[in-house]
């Protein structure tokens, strides 16, 4: 069966929640390129420590490569477990 895009924009990344969540992880992405910490097209994501995407507080905004930020364990509530 194929993906139905606009359902699943229209489920989740439409509303408004996940809206805001996307605006912080920009915000966050854009904030750590003006300090120089990544680039464009570098191959890392800027991660929130305590796992929270709205949550831009110098000291919980991080760097790793984007292989080792989408694979880390969790807890039972879906934390972040021994990434940084």
């Amino acid at each position: 069966m194929a993906r139905d895009y606009r359902k699943e924009y229209d489920n989740y990344q439409g509303r408004d929640k996940q809206k805001k969540n996307r605006a912080a992880r920009n915000t966050a992405r854009r904030r750590m390129e003006k300090l120089g910490r990544v680039k464009p097209g570098d191959g890392n994501d800027v991660t929130h420590r305590d796992g929270d995407a709205r949550n831009n507080e110098a000291g919980n905004l991080g760097v790793l490569s984007s292989s080792r930020n989408r694979s880390y364990k969790r807890n039972k509530k879906a934390g972040k477990v021994g990434v940084h």
